[in-house]
């Protein structure tokens, strides 16, 4: 399928968020597919090429991204970064579309994951497998589990970045009170659910899971179920959302028991709200990010032991099959810019891959190091001793199966089906709908809408 550059379709869908800032953006059409320079410096230049990275991190994560700009910089002096923080992940994707076609956008961008298929079917950027492809790059150095899901066509589309995964978070001390092996946490829903019946008294709840759309997605990807038709939107757009799938339902189910039951607090969206509560003894369950391990292991120093464990499982059938999908954002570079320049941001994410590079991104933010190499760095393995339940998620991502149920969804319409999928969740847990019924709702409304989505874009 071709696809003719966003700023010359006409748009019949306006009420789309994702096409918001599409509307009013025109310009010249971006050269399709050209290949990258032989060398940074190839083209004549009175000093070194600039580099402009727009990105999402901010506070420690922001300043870590400074340090790594400078490190880069000031180890050479033929390419010159400039990172400039955008706000959140949907602000800069946002800015970006608004950007598009004006020559005012950067030389690379950082997107999340979700907004994979807007980045490819925009046709504003260079896969970077031509950068690979160029360079003979070794990819073989990389990690498999999270390469594959920015592989699309046998493309490596764009260089994965910060990544993570969502794990299972305990408090093992409430695990020795409630006569519970704090060393053999639950693997299945029913273990979680009697550990949960166990661990509430005095006081303090079994656990609390945010309603968070990723997290309904990591639960089917973990029983090897897709989210999208054509292998997750993979072998071809999806065109319908399998949201309302008998493991989704049972999964909601399952999970709203434990609420009515009283042994699972319902904490809303935000998971900041279940860390605190995590961290402050009133639930002793949670599952959230690997990249929030230090924070959270950080928040219960002197009044606990963090214990971690991969994300349950309907029941032992499942072992070994499905896994994790990995989250965060990936590196894009942008097909408008001269090919020095592109070359230019093709040098600095080389940088960011070395071992060495990768192994102080993770110590200073919790992010997986993408390298493999990078865990024989004496950085990651002092780190390791000092928080050694980040091994937990080491070990789920390495034993991921790797198929379009791990793979993860792609859509273009991403954002919304994840609201989507929160309001559905939450119509369940309430009991204003039945989890079939709330599931059955949201996978109508993103239906509908990849539906238009793909209208839109075709020739």
């Amino acid at each position: 399928m071709k696809f003719k550059p966003f700023w010359l379709r006409k748009w019949s869908l306006l009420g789309m968020s994702l096409f918001l800032f599409l509307a009013a953006c025109s310009g010249g059409q971006p050269s399709q597919g050209s290949e990258p320079a032989a060398a940074a410096g190839s083209e004549a230049s009175s000093g070194p090429v600039k580099v402009v990275w727009w990105h999402s991190m901010s506070g420690e994560l922001g300043k870590t991204v400074d340090s790594l700009v400078k490190q880069f910089n000031d180890s050479q002096k033929d390419v010159q970064v400039e990172a400039v923080y955008q706000g959140e992940y949907d602000e800069g994707l946002n800015k970006f579309k608004a950007a598009m076609g004006s020559g005012s956008g950067p030389t690379m961008m950082q997107t999340y994951e979700v907004g994979s298929r807007f980045m490819i079917d925009s046709q504003a950027v260079t896969p970077m497998q031509q950068f690979i492809d160029a360079d003979k790059f070794d990819v073989s150095q990389l990690e498999e589990n999270i390469l594959s899901y920015y592989t699309f066509d046998n493309k490596l589309y764009s260089m994965p970045f910060n990544t993570s995964n969502p794990i299972l978070y305990y408090n093992k001390d409430a695990f020795k009170k409630a006569g519970l092996d704090p060393e053999n946490p639950p693997t299945t829903y029913a273990d979680v659910e009697k550990a949960a019946k166990a661990l509430t008294k005095d006081g303090q709840s079994g656990g609390s899971f945010p309603i968070y759309g990723w997290l309904m997605e990591q639960l089917l990807a973990n029983q090897d179920i897709e989210l999208l038709n054509n292998s997750n939107g993979r072998s071809a757009l999806a065109t319908e959302s399998m949201l309302n799938s008998d493991a989704a339902v049972n999964t909601l189910t399952w999970w709203k028991k434990m609420v009515d039951d009283g042994v699972m607090l319902n904490l809303g969206r935000k998971t900041d709200d279940t860390k605190k509560a995590f961290a402050a003894g009133q639930i002793a369950m949670t599952m959230d990010s690997t990249a929030s391990l230090r924070g959270i292991v950080s928040s219960a120093e002197g009044k606990f032991e963090v214990g971690t464990a991969p994300i349950p499982k309907p029941s032992a059938d499942y072992e070994g099959k499905g896994g994790v999908i990995v989250g965060g954002a990936s590196l894009w570079i942008m097909n408008d810019k001269p090919e020095a320049e592109q070359q230019a941001a093709w040098k600095f994410i080389k940088f960011l891959t070395e071992p060495s590079t990768q192994a102080y991104w993770n110590v200073n933010t919790g992010y997986f190091p993408i390298t493999k190499k990078a865990y024989d760095e004496d950085l990651i393995k002092e780190n390791m001793k000092k928080y050694p339940q980040f091994e937990t998620a080491v070990k789920q991502l390495h034993s991921t199966k790797i198929d379009p149920a791990t793979q993860g969804a792609v859509m273009g319409i991403f954002p919304e089906a994840r609201q989507l999928t929160e309001t559905a969740m939450e119509e369940a847990i309430n009991g204003s709908k039945s989890p079939k019924q709330a599931l059955d709702d949201a996978a109508a409304q993103i239906t509908q809408k990849l539906q238009d989505y793909n209208d839109s874009i075709a020739q």
